[in-house]
């Protein structure tokens, strides 16, 4: 089931989703429709480059695609204005079956005009916006004490721990998997906290610009931040993304070249910037020369994180055979709030709500190594680097404290994870929250690459939280009721 929900939709809904909310160190992420106005500081240059604008081609024209890492035909269907059926129909050559295109091929679309397109200019490439193979090696902490900024002596008690600026940043990164440097670089855009030596009240109170009672110091603006690009860049992945509104009201509709990340950024902007200051932030003399300055040019050597036909390894429910469990929640938030609708939530036995106590443990989807185990939370390590940016992970959270997985632990295909609890975020039964991400990217719970546990497929529903599991003729309905309708026995035929 194709999901088509507006980004105005999207955010409605960020409020009303309480049954089972990851959020990082207790903080409630509100949608950022309220973020205050805030200018760039003087570390960008004042020249903004016009682009020639696409011109309005004739209904259902052919035109040439390259496609980027993470395409898939029913996003690319939703940028082009047209239908997975007559991208297919253009490219015999591509399989049924495909889910990713491979980074780099050559593809004919038929497209349709639809007005208000915005700049083709991508500002970095999607492999440097998640927090995945490029960025081992780089120590977010070392960079910032080499520069003059302020943020070199900044600390701030955050997620129950004083830490440097470089310990949040590392842990925002890793929380919602976006990439340290492209945090390090909004904070230098907007705030100088590189390069500044002293900072005003407005930047070290809310050096992104975010006032909002309750989200002052680089933590939660980072926390708000981060949540926001990952709404808008995995919205533009999936193809629900389709326009955004302006300041003055102007409708923006992403380019149909442009690719995830240079969109999240294009929109996170659009929330506090003029229409001058939006068009310096996301032009070549805006975010980006701040990044090139930092880091050096993005385009330049980063190789592409999600290869084509990208497939989910084999996994396991994660109950052991015979037992029965519910589908409590369908595709929903992985963490954070809204996007990436990446996880599900399963509990164990008949309970029908509330905390109770379980001795009945989530296992082992398949073999790996616990490369991080912190309250509530486990990641499994597939390819077993002991690194999560590479490869596939799995993601477990509101597991009790008691019996979790410590790090460096490997396990085999249904050994114990942990025991399903309310642990962590907000929870109203006891269950456990399932994600997977691949090379740093959260891989969304349904659709192309859906949840495959034992062939219970993951769809989509009408709002999150909201789908089903269905294996051969049989489909079950998520429910926080825990009802027939929603129970599955491991290993059944």
């Amino acid at each position: 089931m194709k999901r088509t929900v507006s980004l105005l939709i999207l955010q409605g809904l960020l409020a009303v989703l309480t049954a089972c909310q990851p959020v990082s160190a207790g903080a409630l992420i509100e949608t950022p429709a309220q973020a205050a106005k805030a200018l760039p500081t003087a570390t960008a240059q004042p020249e903004v480059t016009p682009y020639a604008t696409r011109p309005a081609y004739p209904p259902g024209e052919l035109v040439d695609y390259v496609a980027q890492t993470g395409d898939t035909l029913p996003a690319l269907a939703a940028h082009f204005n047209t239908r997975v059926e007559e991208i297919q129909q253009a490219n015999q050559f591509i399989p049924a079956t495909t889910t990713t295109m491979p980074p780099g091929m050559p593809m004919k679309i038929l497209i349709y005009f639809a007005p208000f397109w915005g700049t083709p200019y991508q500002i970095i490439p999607d492999q440097l916006f998640v927090n995945g193979p490029a960025q081992v090696g780089f120590q977010s902490d070392a960079f910032i004490r080499q520069q003059p900024g302020w943020l070199s002596s900044y600390y701030e008690y955050a997620a129950d721990a004083n830490r440097s600026a470089g310990e949040i940043v590392d842990l925002v990164a890793q929380k919602f998997s976006v990439s340290p440097r492209l945090l390090l670089a909004l904070l230098e855009y907007q705030s100088g906290a590189l390069t500044q030596a002293q900072s005003t009240a407005a930047n070290s109170s809310y050096p992104l610009g975010y006032q909002k009672a309750g989200y002052n110091g680089v933590y939660l603006q980072l926390v708000w931040a981060a949540n926001a690009l990952n709404n808008y860049y995995y919205a533009w992945r999936d193809g629900s993304l389709v326009t955004f509104d302006h300041l003055d009201g102007r409708i923006d509709r992403p380019d149909p070249w442009q690719n995830a990340a240079s969109v999240a950024l294009q929109v996170y902007f659009s929330l506090f910037l003029d229409n001058d200051a939006f068009a310096q932030a996301v032009g070549p003399n805006g975010l980006a020369a701040v990044y090139r300055g930092l880091f050096g040019d993005p385009w330049t050597g980063a190789a592409p994180h999600i290869p084509g036909s990208l497939e989910q390894p084999t996994l396991l429910l994660p109950f052991k055979a015979g037992s029965t469990w519910a589908l409590t929640g369908g595709p929903h938030t992985a963490w954070g709030e809204g996007e990436p609708l990446a996880a599900i939530d399963l509990a164990p036995g008949l309970e029908t709500g509330g905390c109770t106590p379980t001795d009945q443990a989530a296992l082992a989807m398949a073999a790996g190594v616990v490369v991080r185990s912190e309250p509530a939370t486990v990641l499994l390590d597939l390819d077993g680097d002991g690194d999560e940016r590479t490869g596939w992970v799995l993601f477990y959270f509101h597991l009790a404290t008691e019996g979790r997985a410590p790090v460096g632990t490997s396990l085999k295909l249904g050994d114990p994870v942990g025991l399903p609890s309310c642990e962590g975020g907000r929870a109203t039964g006891t269950h456990v929250h399932i994600a997977r991400k691949s090379h740093g990217e959260w891989i969304p719970a349904g659709g192309v690459l859906a949840f495959n546990l034992e062939g219970w497929v993951a769809a989509y529903g009408s709002a999150p939280y909201l789908g089903t599991l269905t294996r051969f003729s049989r489909t079950v309905t998520a429910c926080s009721c825990s009802d027939a309708g929603s129970h599955i026995t491991a290993g059944e035929k």
